[in-house]
């Protein structure tokens, strides 16, 4: 796993440095999900740089809470998919890699607008659905904020997925108890997510989202759960803001940009290991 945990640190500097050459992004929510994302794309999922659409034969990512797109412009430059130089243009005037991803931007690796909040899982049933038709055993991967399910489509899309036992899904919840306007519990009280989801008829399971070993065991598990007759659900414990120490388990740094003396205490906080852009 050392590897994959030098892979997530590079990529954790590409995200401070995208946000502040912008001047603006999410770095807390991406930061959180570096190691995640990692474990999906250099050793967990089955897909192609070389991207079509539709990906035959493709297992299929869904980026439900768009606005930690520096994580994900990230992974996918440094997996193949475009030039990590092209990082350099995060948030720039006409660029391909938006705020938010965004589909006609014909960026290489995104396959669904998720701008808006809330709409990532009945897109991720519909592409479970398709390969189930078409007889293939690739499968759906989705990740979505918990300050997102106070968003009423996640559990009409939770209901309908129960019920249609769309079981070639594993549905991952960025669990880390912070949204923009503060912490969960205070927002909106979740309660237990994963009580929830159970109650809903889907298999879950939980996991520490920072320890490289449990993410990637964790979602070997899942894959395994696979085909039984129901949805699967991740419980993915996280630290807005982790590895860098001031970001760090506050919403503060759900949508702010280091300024240039707190982007060389994060870079100094972060091993660069592939090389920065």
């Amino acid at each position: 796993m050392a590897e994959l945990t030098a892979i997530a640190s590079q990529v954790r500097r590409d995200i401070v440095r995208m946000v502040h050459g912008a001047s603006s992004g999410h770095p807390g929510g991406s930061l959180g999900c570096a190691d995640f994302l990692t474990a999906l794309y250099f050793k967990v999922m089955k897909h192609n740089p070389a991207f079509v659409m539709d990906a035959p034969g493709e297992d299929v990512f869904v980026l439900s809470n768009g606005h930690i797109s520096p994580v994900f412009y990230s992974v996918l430059a440094r997996s193949g998919y475009f030039d990590v130089k092209e990082l350099a243009t995060f948030r720039k005037l006409n660029t391909r890699l938006q705020g938010h991803p965004a589909t006609h931007e014909h960026l290489p690796g995104v396959r669904i607008a998720s701008g808006s909040l809330g709409q990532g899982m009945s897109v991720a049933i519909g592409a479970a659905l398709t390969k189930r038709l078409n007889g293939e055993d690739t499968l759906v991967y989705s990740l979505h904020g918990d300050g997102e399910l106070d968003e009423g489509q996640i559990w009409e899309a939770v209901m309908f997925a129960a019920h249609h036992k769309v079981d070639n899904l594993i549905a991952t919840i960025d669990w880390n108890g912070q949204q923009i306007d503060g912490p969960t519990d205070k927002v909106m009280a979740l309660g237990n997510i994963g009580d929830k989801f159970k109650a809903f008829g889907w298999l879950t399971l939980e996991m520490n989202g920072n320890d490289m070993d449990e993410v990637v065991a964790t979602l070997e598990k899942a894959k395994t759960m696979t085909r039984q007759g129901q949805p699967i659900a991740i419980m993915m414990h996280t630290a807005m803001g982790k590895g860098v120490d001031f970001m760090e388990g506050t919403h503060e740094w759900h949508g702010i940009a280091p300024n240039d003396e707190q982007l060389a205490k994060a870079l100094s906080q972060l091993p660069e290991t592939l090389g920065d852009y």
